[in-house]
């Protein structure tokens, strides 16, 4: 029996092909299978008791769902009178804490303001009540001791939208 090495040449294509074609597919239902509709995520953001409302974008027709999240408003407070030494060992704690929040999914940003005013920074929350934004705020080492205070309000917000 002779070699074809035609014959070699189109069977190892189709079977590199296929597999490609499969390796797609299979991506394709790994990503479908991720993918949730509206309503599921609209009925997971209820259950877990986050406020919600539809907004019809007046330009696109598109439905977009809008949430309730917190900012909390880092002022400056009372307390400032440590030293460099204490105030960079109260700042590492503070992000530290910050970096907790958006670990665990309890905030969606944080950052300083870049002048020297009275508000000195904001973190937006991802959680369902004032309550439980306001609790977690003041678990910031800064606001314990008093060197930042707190102020907290509801903010509405497109679910998912990237900041740009």
């Amino acid at each position: 029996m002779k070699f074809n090495f035609n014959l070699f040449l189109i069977t190892f294509v189709l079977l590199i092909g296929c597999k490609e074609e499969h390796k797609v597919q299979n991506g394709d239902q790994q990503f479908e299978s991720k993918v949730k509709t509206v309503s599921q995520i609209k009925k997971e953001l209820t259950d877990d008791g986050y406020q919600i409302f539809d907004y019809v974008d007046p330009n696109s027709g598109d439905t977009v769902i809008m949430q309730q999240y917190f900012i909390a408003f880092l002022k400056r407070g009372p307390n400032r009178s440590q030293d460099s030494l204490g105030a960079a060992t109260l700042q590492e704690a503070h992000l530290n804490h910050l970096g907790k929040m958006y670990d665990k999914g309890y905030a969606d940003i944080s950052g300083p303001f870049g002048d020297d005013g009275e508000i000195r920074g904001i973190t937006i929350y991802n959680v369902p009540t004032f309550e439980m934004a306001d609790s977690l705020a003041n678990m910031d080492p800064m606001v314990k001791v008093g060197r930042l205070e707190i102020e907290i309000h509801p903010w509405w917000a497109a679910k998912g939208f990237p900041l740009r």
